[in-house]
């Protein structure tokens, strides 16, 4: 154990963090080990990770001494933060200052940052296309993290800019399942029109940023961009078609009706959709998929996502 690397990893019982806890814990190189930085070590998450051999400390992301003293002696940090806990872009700015400043006083070699695009770079907020949502945002989890690039970056941190993309597990958890319309019939509803959705399953999230650390200094000071696959919503429909033995058609929704569906961030999703339906050439090609399968050669597409989880999609 003294002997090896130790990666602390943010968020270590959620979706990124726990994809790259257990990519280093399946890894048999004995290369690195990781530190799961969790606000609950008594949850049932962490006494999992435990179970599994893993060292697993208490952190509060919003307390500097607590992550100084959780990044204390380790090699790498995965940084990644919580927007759908508070919905504050200013929040995650905030803390993106704690993790930079605590990596930087304990000598981290190399840092991820779990980023996302500042949407303000291609649509300010004088554009009118989209509402300007918290006084000063357009996609607020997504302006918040990019607009924390910059501390990193300032810092002069030996920091990796990890760009990711949607979770498929979103169809599980948040909201993104087919639901039945009045005809009882199957729809996917996304406001993407015929354009691509880059996506991903967190576990190849997790592996991908494992690769980056074990690659050594060959990604720091670059930003790089991961997806599973780039998929339309009628692409979509037709993979949970073959896979649910039921028809499911693709309802390409406008992007106000969207923004209007009143579940908490709703104008936030539905202008990140907007953002990537109108700017599609850029994000899907910021997210090659042939560099993805390099640093992850296990990468799975949507439907063999589908073959292990489509039992656990919800349909409504």
């Amino acid at each position: 154990m003294a002997d090896k690397k130790v990666i602390a990893v943010l968020g270590a019982t959620g979706a990124q963090g726990g994809g790259l806890v257990r990519a280093i814990q399946a890894d048999k190189s004995d290369e690195f080990t990781a530190r799961a930085l969790t606000r609950d070590v008594n949850s049932d998450k962490a006494k999992a990770l435990a179970q599994m051999g893993v060292e697993v400390v208490a952190v509060d992301i919003d307390n500097y001494e607590s992550l100084k003293k959780a990044f204390d002696g380790t090699y790498g940090v995965f940084a990644v933060t919580f927007f759908w806990d508070h919905f504050s872009a200013e929040k995650e700015i905030e803390e993106a200052k704690l993790i930079a400043q605590a990596a930087k006083d304990t000598n981290v070699k190399h840092l991820i940052w779990s980023t996302l695009e500042d949407t303000r770079n291609w649509i300010p907020l004088s554009d009118n296309r989209m509402p300007t949502l918290q006084g000063k945002y357009k996609v607020p989890h997504f302006d918040g993290k990019g607009e924390a690039d910059n501390i990193f970056v300032n810092e002069k941190l030996p920091v990796t800019l990890l760009l990711t993309s949607a979770y498929w597990e979103n169809m599980i958890y948040f909201g993104w399942n087919p639901t039945r319309g009045q005809d009882g019939k199957l729809a996917l509803n996304f406001p993407m029109g015929d354009k691509k959705l880059p996506a991903i399953a967190v576990e190849d999230i997790g592996k991908c940023a494992y690769s980056v650390f074990k690659r050594g200094n060959e990604f720091i000071g670059k930003k790089i961009g991961i997806a599973g696959e780039h998929l339309t919503g009628k692409e979509m429909a037709e993979a949970l078609t073959k896979v649910l033995g039921e028809e499911v058609k693709y309802n390409a929704v406008p992007f106000d009706v969207y923004r209007g569906l009143g579940f908490p961030g709703a104008e936030d999703v539905g202008n990140m959709f907007q953002f990537k339906h109108d700017f599609n050439d850029y994000f899907c090609g910021a997210r090659n998929i042939d560099f993805v399968k390099s640093l992850n050669p296990e990468l799975k597409s949507f439907s063999e996502w589908l073959k292990d989880n489509a039992k656990k999609i919800p349909l409504g």
